[in-house]
């Protein structure tokens, strides 16, 4: 049977939506005012879901502190308090939230043991989330 265990960070970052295909009164009609020239920034809440069996010696699906330091490394020390438009990952493509939802699952993917990542949550404001799932 398979167990869950989740895990919610926050981190602060900035972006600027805006698409190099897209003409200046395009990416207005699109973006709006998350096209300003100056970008804006967000208190995004990044939630994590591993999922696994139960450990028989630990009682855990994955030790809280691997999963800390996961997410600490591969997500945190990258983006917290960073402008996403500066970051290589996103050079090429719009760093929306739903991309940047994206990068943090692929990111952690990676971090993690495979095939324990399960979810991806991030929220944007206290209205908006987007997710990505296995």
């Amino acid at each position: 049977m398979k167990a869950y265990f989740g895990r919610r960070s926050t981190l602060s970052a900035s972006h600027r939506l805006h698409s190099e295909a897209l003409s200046a009164e395009e990416n207005r009609a699109a973006y709006g005012k998350c096209n300003n020239p100056h970008g804006h920034g967000h208190n995004y809440v990044v939630e994590v879901l591993v999922g696994g069996e139960v450990d028989e010696a630990t009682g855990m699906v994955m030790n809280l502190v691997d999963l800390d330091r996961a997410v600490q490394q591969a997500i945190l020390d990258r983006f917290d308090h960073a402008n996403l438009n500066l970051d290589p990952v996103f050079q090429g493509q719009v760093p929306t939230t739903e991309v940047f939802t994206k990068v943090i699952f692929e990111l952690l993917d990676k971090a993690l043991p495979a095939g324990s990542l399960d979810r991806v949550r991030v929220e944007e404001t206290e209205n908006n989330f987007f997710e990505m799932c296995r």
